[in-house]
């Protein structure tokens, strides 16, 4: 829709296309109502995909926000309902250290984990098992020497598949979604409706009536604020900075928490085909466009794992990724500290009716926090019919394909075809459909993962990507141990080919993935990874002709 256009009149306009905006769109779309969803960057490009990609009750909100837990524990079971496909289990080890006081302190997890059990069965989770330290090395030979352990249940996900499923869903039922189009202002009218003009990336003016618009920006929501002339301090939240190492391969069987040199809990974890040690809670006050891990937050990482699962230090770690967390406003406690609560703001209070801001919130009870929200719209807009979405699947979570008879029918392996339906669940024939006007894309673009040509062209045909970076951002290509070097012109190819670009085009786009990649892997090499990476970026010189300004200016000693 160009500017000259007719506006276009809709219920619901969610800003937004992370976890919270796209689960409010399909909501709304479920109870009848007509939505749009305008996301400025990519699908899941703030916190829901730079996440600790866990579906998790949070035992350590237990004891100061039981709510928190119940909720979280209450929607894990929701989702794992509507998505299953995308859930994992992820048994957790809590460590005792070894010493006089080992006994006392053991027996202090036994009853804490003891209370959090009772909230298991919503989640589908294992009770709480008590290990004396022989059966702890045993589980995890490369633990230090403990005073014991428990262990505990927890649900891992792909927080970007998730956000991509629920806009599919929305979508395919009668919603739209502008990718690449940024709000520029949001007003009310006289006609007792909200406007939003936004601009497309190619420059472009459009604009939206709603008789309700949704702030689901995350951190960004501030600026949505501003952008509806709000006042700083009606629309206020302390972002809070997470960052994530992974490496790899998985080291352990099990998740294992311990404690950094602050005290904040950190864990190594088993996540999909690799490790993850997470996660940092600092205060946040730079561009969230740009949010990229730093070296110092890569040593407080290292050092506090390498406290209990000393190996750790000598596992090559490829690379890092960070993001913010939309935490509600409190002045004066840590940042580990504060509330993961939700709240809903109704700006009818503030000049602007029929604005609603969706602030705080946490991965675990998205569902939740949309249901609440779309409740709301209903009742200002007349929509009737009870909420559905934990209920009904997700596309995708629908009877699950038999792997083996994939695998046969279209000539790939077991894990590919494996990785192929954890991504897409009932879908994955679907993304094989091309192979058969073109056998050709049964062709692994990506082999650490991995990731075929079919899968890269049905996600710029079918999930809004637009460049390397959005493809491997919907199924982790480039993500492995080789950085990308192996598949990155390729992939880079595959998608000019789908949006009808030159050659030229797609290169650079597989060099702008590649430099974005090099800068989150930076802070996380050692000095023996720095001459790999040198090779690395020489390769990609050779292939796309393009070398980075500084390839191993910062590494980690």
């Amino acid at each position: 829709m160009s500017a000259e256009q007719p506006r276009a009149d809709v219920d619901v306009v969610v800003i937004g296309g992370g976890v919270n905006g796209t689960g409010v769109l399909r909501d709304a779309t479920l109870r009848g109502l007509r939505g749009v969803l305008l996301e400025r960057n990519d699908i899941a490009f703030g916190a829901s995909g730079n996440s600790s990609g866990m579906i998790h009750g949070g035992p350590r909100y237990l004891t100061k926000s039981p709510h928190v837990t119940y909720t979280s524990c209450l929607d894990s079971g929701h989702i794992q309902r509507i998505a299953p496909h995308l859930l994992f289990r992820v048994p957790f080890l809590v460590t005792a250290p070894a010493g006089p006081d080992a006994y006392l302190r053991l027996s202090t997890y036994d009853a804490f984990f003891e209370v959090y059990d009772r909230y298991q069965s919503l989640k589908r989770g294992k009770r709480h098992v008590r290990f004396d330290s022989a059966q702890m090395r045993e589980l995890e030979p490369g633990l230090v020497p403990t005073g014991g352990g428990v262990s505990f249940d927890e649900w891992g996900i792909d927080g970007v598949r998730l956000c991509v499923a629920s806009l599919t869903d929305a979508v395919e039922r009668g919603a739209q979604a502008l990718v690449g189009a940024s709000v520029t202002r949001v007003r009310p009218d006289s006609e007792g409706k909200v406007r939003v003009e936004f601009r497309r990336r190619d420059g472009s003016m459009g604009e939206l009536s709603a008789r309700a618009v949704v702030n689901a920006t995350g951190a960004w929501a501030p600026i949505v604020g501003a952008l509806s002339g709000l006042a700083p301090e009606v629309v206020r939240l302390r972002p809070g900075k997470g960052t994530h190492v992974f490496l790899d391969r998985r080291l352990t069987n099990f998740a294992v928490i311990t404690q950094a040199v602050d005290g904040r809990e950190v864990f190594l974890l088993p996540w999909q085909n690799m490790s993850v040690l997470g996660t940092t809670d600092d205060d946040f006050y730079g561009d969230l466009d740009d949010v990229v891990a730093n070296t110092d937050e890569v040593r407080y990482l290292v050092e506090a794992t390498a406290r209990v699962f000393p190996a750790v230090r000598h596992a090559r770690a490829i690379g890092t990724w960070a993001g913010v967390r939309p935490t509600l406003h409190a002045w004066g406690p840590s940042e580990s500290q504060l509330s993961r609560e939700h709240e809903i703001v109704d700006h009818s209070a503030h000049g602007v009716p029929g604005l609603y801001s969706m602030l705080g919130g946490k991965l675990a009870s998205y569902r939740l926090f949309a249901e609440e929200m779309t409740d709301i719209l209903a009742r200002r807009l007349g929509a009737r019919g009870p909420c559905q979405t934990h209920v009904l699947a997700l596309p995708g979570g629908e009877e699950l394909p038999d792997e083996g008879a994939l695998a046969e029918r279209h000539e790939l392996s077991t894990l590919t075809t494996r990785r192929l339906i954890y991504r897409h669940g009932a879908r994955a024939e679907r993304v094989l459909a091309s192979c058969a006007d073109n056998p050709d894309d049964r062709r692994l673009v990506c082999d650490c993962e991995p990731v075929t040509a079919a899968e890269v062209r049905y996600a710029v045909r079918h999930e809004w990507a637009e460049s390397v970076a959005d493809v491997a951002r919907r199924t982790r290509l480039g993500s492995g141990p080789c950085g990308g070097m192996r598949c990155t012109v390729e992939c880079g190819r595959l998608v000019a080919e789908e949006r009808g670009e030159t050659p030229a085009w797609g290169v650079q786009s597989a060099a702008e993935f590649a430099h974005a990649a090099l800068r989150r892997r930076l802070p996380a090499l050692g000095p023996a990874q720095a001459q790999q990476e040198a090779l690395t970026a020489a390769h990609l010189a050779a292939e796309i002709g393009w070398l980075p300004a500084e390839p191993t200016a910062r590494v980690r000693s």
